[in-house]
């Protein structure tokens, strides 16, 4: 049984919105410290790419955001909790690697973000699932 078995709707919801708010944080001081310590020390290529990063970051914690909100008011099924997980993966994988890479991390992290892109698409596609069920 998946992880997410365990936890209570409740804990469901908390989950992701705290999974949201600190990532919330984090998107903008990444943001900022992308646009100020960093605009002297990378490439233009590599700041293009750590804002990907950041811009994907950002608008997958509004996504598992309005998630929460949702499945709190509407109830938690199965649709509702695979988006949840697949948004936070797809944050760590997608923008995560891309984070890493605009450093100048080891190139084989490259394949990894197409993981955290699919995860995303897999968030919405459950996100819609999740709204057919319960509207």
């Amino acid at each position: 049984m998946a992880w997410s078995h365990y936890l209570s709707e409740k804990s469901m919801v908390k989950l992701f919105l705290l999974f949201a708010a600190i990532n919330g944080a984090l998107a903008v001081t990444l943001g900022a410290f992308g646009a100020h310590a960093l605009k002297q020390s990378l490439s233009a290529t590599a700041l293009q790419i750590w804002h990907t990063a950041v811009q994907y970051h950002f608008v997958h914690v509004l996504a598992l955001l309005a998630l929460a909100i949702l499945l709190k008011g509407m109830g938690v099924n199965t649709a509702g909790k695979v988006a949840g997980v697949a948004f936070m993966v797809g944050i760590v994988l997608f923008s995560g690697s891309l984070y890493w890479l605009a450093l100048g991390g080891p190139r084989w992290l490259g394949p990894i973000t197409p993981l955290g892109g699919l995860a995303f698409i897999a968030g919405w596609l459950a996100l819609a699932v999740c709204i057919w069920r319960t509207a």
